[in-house]
């Protein structure tokens, strides 16, 4: 039988199997027992032994591990879930939007960052999103065309593909083809998701002809939904690779669409789209190594930053989540994240001080000033000084195959759905990720970000990102893969899950169900899950902590890989996620 025709007998009948052992993996749980897990676990992580997906939507998750069964790699399966997200997961799995992929080469014991981040069109400048009087006009950024950035995915997804992986792009894309022209069953994620985006998406007739029914009614948990503009669109794509989305039919129209809702995306500036393959960045935190992304994206500085800077106080024996601990985590986020609005954009463009930024004599220098009984004001915080140097939806999903190939990757189309804006004719759904460029200083994007002009809107720029796939090395091999959605909390989400195993000595499911804080130095407060200790909170308050409680943060997909076998868990915070493996 053809490659392409097993593996989607093999997704056809997976999907079938919706519960039971094989919708667990396929090992009882009591694997998960192990000294290098707390004690007290009374949430226990998925077990395998060969192969293992954690994404935000089970039946991608399932695409994957079923393209791992066939012999594929950690690339291939990964390459794979992206385009099935694309279908399953419109409001952040995508084809017309950017992200990054962290890669891990077991063989070579090599690890490396594609950077497919999309960018500002070509005659994008400083001033696009400001009115007469010079002020910013989120609208613009947020729901016009000129919202759109030049999308990076297909080209990333095949980059990763044709250097990393073993498969075709026939071959990992027929799931993602088959599901948009099939269908598949509405979940209340999805249901849910789309009932509340309602106004948003139904401004564009293209968008509201695919997510509501034609009489402009809700799909209902179960029902089936169908793309088969989609479909023709990812079909372009199997048979001509990159250039079928951005030359040719899907080109013309997405340019189309975007010009008459106002943007200024040219047919060029599609064509001289390219990926871009980075150094990660590199950390140690007490002895394990923490690769993460670089810029564009500022995660894997300021996970690293945060961790140099909390390294040298005894975290573990402060407690997990108590007052002295948050209050730290706090503190240092703070100073990370005032850090960020200064000296951070794309490289390409400004000289980004990264070595200084990771440097433990930096943190040693920025954490100086921190008390452990009182809090510092956002105000009296400011970007540190450095020597020489010139001046809400996304998702994430894990891999890790037998040979010990390692995945961490996160996409995104900014807000949940992008834009909203689908490309008539194309099923697309295109971005607003140029709200992540500073409109003006000192003005805040949609999640409350502050910049400068270090991410100024300029052509063919990449906007500044917190999009922050990880892996922590444990002697020099893969131990944990993680990252995560979140917008602006992506840093903080991504460096709690690292702390929990580390410093509190937790299994990956219980630093995955953890309570979640976060603060970003403006505005001045901690948010924290419902979740967090009433007791606590009032002692945080008590040190002068102003803490803000609200709703779940993050939806992590992480993977610890053992010598007894890989371990999962998929973050409960957003409905039919999962973690599987074989």
């Amino acid at each position: 039988m053809h490659p392409t025709k097993m593996l989607l007998s093999a997704l056809t009948l997976s999907l079938t199997l919706v519960s039971g052992q094989f919708a667990h993996g396929a090992a009882p749980a009591h694997k998960a027992e192990s000294s290098i897990y707390s004690n007290s676990a009374t949430v226990q992580p998925i077990w395998a032994k060969h192969g293992m997906v954690s994404s935000q939507e089970s039946v991608a998750t399932r695409v994957g591990v079923e393209i791992l069964k066939q012999g594929g790699n950690a690339v291939d399966a990964a390459v794979g879930v992206g385009f099935a997200l694309a279908v399953t997961l419109p409001r952040a799995g995508n084809i017309g939007g950017g992200g990054f992929m962290l890669v891990h080469l077991a063989k070579e014991n090599k690890t490396l960052a594609i950077d497919y981040r999309e960018v500002a069109p070509a005659s994008a400048d400083k001033d696009i999103f400001l009115d007469e009087q010079g002020n910013a006009v989120s609208k613009l950024s947020r729901e016009h065309g000129l919202a759109v950035g030049v999308p990076g995915t297909v080209m990333g997804m095949e980059y990763a593909l044709k250097h990393y992986g073993t498969m075709t792009l026939e071959q990992v894309l027929a799931p993602a083809i088959a599901l948009a022209t099939q269908g598949f069953s509405v979940t209340a994620d999805l249901a849910n998701s789309l009932t509340g985006v309602k106004r948003r998406i139904s401004q564009w007739p293209s968008s509201k002809a695919i997510f509501y029914k034609p009489d402009g009614s809700d799909y209902q948990i179960g029902e089936v939904l169908k793309q088969p503009e989609l479909a023709h669109s990812l079909s372009l794509i199997s048979q001509h690779g990159s250039k079928g989305f951005y030359q040719g039919e899907t080109a013309n129209k997405i340019v189309a669409a975007v010009n008459q809702a106002g943007g200024i995306m040219t047919l060029n500036d599609l064509k001289q789209y390219q990926v871009v393959e980075r150094q990660p960045v590199e950390g140690e935190y007490r002895g394990y190594q923490v690769v993460s992304m670089p810029p564009p994206s500022s995660g894997g500085i300021h996970i690293i930053e945060i961790l140099n800077m909390l390294e040298p106080y005894p975290i573990g024996s402060m407690g997990h989540n108590s007052a002295d601990t948050i209050h730290l985590m706090s503190e240092a986020m703070k100073r990370a994240y005032s850090d960020r609005s200064q000296y951070l954009g794309d490289p390409d463009f400004i000289d980004v001080p990264v070595k200084q930024l990771i440097s433990k004599s930096y943190a040693k220098t920025r954490a100086k000033a921190i008390s452990l009984d009182r809090a510092m004001p956002s105000s009296e915080i400011a970007p540190g000084q450095i020597a020489g140097y010139e001046s809400p939806q996304t998702t994430h999903y894990s891999v890790v195959d037998k040979w010990g190939n390692a995945v961490a990757n996160t996409y995104t189309l900014n807000f949940s759905y992008g834009s909203g804006l689908v490309a008539n004719g194309t099923g697309i759904l295109l971005n607003n990720e140029m709200d992540d460029f500073s409109a003006k200083p000192g003005v805040p994007n949609g999640y409350g970000l502050i910049g400068g002009t270090a991410n100024a809107v300029e052509g063919r720029k990449r906007p500044l990102s917190s999009m922050s796939p990880t892996i922590v090395m444990k002697e020099g091999k893969p131990f944990i893969v993680t990252g995560s959605p979140g917008g602006s909390r992506i840093i903080t989400t991504t460096l709690q899950i690292i702390m929990n195993v580390i410093d509190h000595h937790m299994n990956i499911a219980e630093a995955t169900y953890a309570s979640r804080i976060h603060h970003q130095w403006l505005p001045d407060e901690i948010r924290a899950e419902k979740s967090l200790n009433i007791d606590t909170i009032r002692l945080l308050e008590a040190k002068g902590q102003k803490v803000k409680v609200g709703s779940a943060m993050g939806s992590t997909q992480s993977i610890m890989i053992t010598d007894e076998g890989l371990y999962g868990a998929s973050d409960p915070r957003r409905a039919g996620s999962e973690a599987l493996g074989y």
